[in-house]
């Protein structure tokens, strides 16, 4: 695994040094152990995990909006928050996610490794308003299609904050489809970031969203109705009437 990460951030012209790598072979044991007690992740293999979750979580720091108070929103197994946090230790980190077992995990992993970061055993929708506006950066994997993505994650952004969704092939489609929901939610798109992700033959992209309006105080709604009536369904923009 060693060999497969340094050259992999090589590839992605991502410093790193002895230290971090092995926190991130000790991150992949643990990952690996708790995996046989708690459903983590699907990849197990020394190359998957380096591949398809290290070198993938670090793509965002290929952009320049990785920084300050930053928040991973349905974090899972860590990613990519984590991830960004052993990488660039100096950031501000809160993992988010529903499932206090994944939360356990995540404080024994980051005490084996020497990382410290804020845990919060919440839903999305409640994270949305304990947490509002209190932070720079929102990151986010395979949580959900960007337009659900936008209502969970744009209202924990300060207004001049970023939110950086990382996706697959399907970004451009589903971006479209959220175009909506990101305009009534106070984000702008900026811009499509393009990762090739080292080792693999995977293109993945990032979709950063700029904070430039406060999120309506209704946002985010219960959980369930964010998934059954998304924005760009029940919001419509009024028309002026033709004459």
């Amino acid at each position: 695994m060693y060999d497969i990460l340094k050259e992999g951030f090589d590839a992605l012209e991502i410093d790193v040094n002895n230290e971090k790598i092995e926190q991130l072979i000790t991150y992949a044991h643990e990952l690996v152990e708790w995996n046989e007690k708690i459903n983590l992740t699907a990849i197990c293999d020394d190359f998957g995990i380096a591949t398809k979750h290290f070198l993938d979580s670090a793509t965002p720091l290929l952009t320049q909006y990785v920084t300050g108070k930053v928040i991973d929103v349905g974090t899972g197994a860590g990613f990519p928050g984590l991830v960004l946090k052993i990488l660039k230790p100096e950031i501000e980190l809160t993992l988010l996610d529903s499932l206090n077992k994944r939360i356990n995990f995540l404080k024994d992993v980051s005490k084996k490794i020497g990382t410290e970061a804020e845990f919060v055993h919440a839903r999305a929708e409640d994270g949305g308003r304990t947490h509002r506006a209190k932070y720079d950066t929102v990151v986010s994997r395979a949580v959900a299609n960007m337009t659900v993505l936008s209502e969970l994650c744009l209202p924990f952004l300060k207004v001049g904050g970023y939110f950086l969704a990382l996706k697959g092939p399907l970004a451009d489609e589903e971006l479209e489809d959220a175009k909506k929901a990101i305009y009534v939610l106070g984000g702008e798109v900026i811009d499509v970031f393009s990762a090739k992700i080292p080792h693999t033959d995977l293109n993945h992209k990032i979709i950063i969203v700029k904070k430039v309006r406060q999120t309506p105080q209704q946002y985010p709604r219960k959980a369930g109705i964010v998934t059954k009536n998304p924005i760009g369904n029940c919001y419509n923009i009024k028309k002026k009437p033709t004459k």
